[in-house]
């Protein structure tokens, strides 16, 4: 790799789609530079509930949730939220959310996703062969819970969208919940497992691996912030505080930090923040045997290398504002209804996940700039879709065709 200004291509974010991209990259042989103003795999990639959810396929939005929204904004303890602060700026994402959530909408979201999830566990084990951190990945699938039988019988559309694309899932008696996990509380609706489901141990280890990887195919990494881009005949140029430098093509992986460079580059996406949240209890013995996602509460318990890690809840609200302490003190009440006596958090982490209304990511060509590459976006699956994304980006940067690419282009905001 040439220590000079001008490189092939530059993978802008260094969490675990702009891991994975660079990975695959450069295997492909690409001179490849990696920039990112913090640790590699920090942020979200590090925060996340461990889950490889290739179930995942229904968007945020639902009619279901539609129906809710007024109940789950005004509601302070809801698993959905909203800085108030924020609401003149979330305005026309909210919009769009409510659209995005009306009947077609959520179907045709849902079948996109669900095209895009069916590659994502190979693509996945694939990439973690490589990193050499297959040790760090569990198959032993996803579990909802279901606290009353309401809310078991409220799943059935849900039930019915992953049925018609392949997901296998198995609705299991309460009885059957406690066979599976039997250091849970009695629930009285029962559960949702879905067995393909994997999951990591550690998410920081994780993705030091992969970086590990990725330097080892020659990578090179630039602890550097764009704020710049700037597409122009036979290159993109990338600037920054005491920083430039010209590529070839550029691939936008910044996560809930993307917006403003896919503007410079021509395409206005509507992509909002939302704010996540964990806390980490360490257990001497495992709690739990899979990752156990209380529906009702909208936050997963994954059982992590020395630790419960409880991760999850939606709050809108961008970048700036201070951790909110009602969000953690709400998973800390919720844990402790499954496990009354988990001590003290041993640590407590906020992080931006990158949102858009459809819940689909944006992959694939600026609609104004070729040279620049979109992957960002991935809401709750950026764990999950990351080895996916990345085979797709190395097909656009050979100038490969993609049957889906239209269901994620940015050119559908246009």
């Amino acid at each position: 790799m040439s220590a000079s200004n001008n490189v092939e291509i530059a993978v802008v974010g260094a969490g675990v789609v702009g891991l994975a991209t660079a990975l695959r990259l450069a295997a492909e042989g690409r001179e490849v530079m990696l920039i990112d103003p913090n640790e590699p795999g920090s942020g979200a990639s590090f925060g996340n509930a461990g889950t490889l959810a290739e179930y995942a396929c229904m968007p945020v939005g639902t009619p279901a949730v539609l129906r809710a929204l007024p109940k789950l904004l005004f509601d302070p303890d809801s698993p959905f939220s909203l800085r108030w602060a924020a609401l003149f700026q979330l305005a026309p994402w909210l919009t769009r959310f409510v659209r995005q959530s009306l009947p077609a909408a959520t179907r045709a979201n849902a079948a996109a996703l669900a095209g895009l999830l069916s590659d994502a566990l190979p693509a996945w084990e694939e990439m973690a062969c490589e990193a050499k951190a297959t040790d760090l990945l569990r198959r032993n699938g996803c579990l909802y819970l279901y606290r009353s039988q309401a809310d078991l019988a409220g799943s059935a559309a849900s039930r019915d969208v992953r049925t018609r694309f392949g997901v296998q899932q198995q609705v299991l008696t309460p009885g059957e919940v406690a066979a599976l996990e039997p250091r849970l509380p009695p629930v009285a609706g029962g559960g949702l497992y879905f067995p393909d489901s994997l999951n990591v141990t550690d998410p920081s280890l994780v993705m030091r691996r992969l970086f590990d990887a990725v330097a080892a195919r020659g990578a090179v990494l630039r602890q550097a912030k764009v704020t710049g881009i700037e597409a122009k005949g036979g290159g993109v140029r990338l600037s920054g505080p005491g920083f430039g430098v010209t590529a070839r093509k550029v691939v936008i992986a910044a996560g809930a930090f993307s917006r403003p460079l896919a503007a410079q580059a021509g395409d206005r996406i509507p992509l909002e923040t939302e704010r996540g949240y964990h806390l980490e209890f360490p257990t001497e013995t495992p709690l739990l045997t899979r990752p156990v996602c209380p529906v009702d509460l909208g936050f997963y318990m994954t059982p992590m290398a020395g630790r419960l890690r409880v991760a999850g809840t939606v709050e809108l609200g961008g970048l700036l504002a201070p951790p909110n302490p009602r969000r953690l003190a709400l998973l800390d009440r919720g844990v402790r209804q499954f496990f009354p006596n988990p001590g003290k958090p041993s640590s407590q982490w906020l992080g931006f996940r990158p949102s858009l209304p459809d819940s689909r990511p944006v992959i694939g060509p600026s609609a104004k700039s070729p040279d620049v590459i979109y992957a960002f976006g991935h809401g709750h699956l950026g764990l999950t879709l990351a080895a996916v994304t990345a085979r797709w980006i190395v097909g656009f940067v050979a100038g490969r065709t993609n049957p889906l690419a239209a269901d994620f282009a940015a050119a559908r905001f246009s």
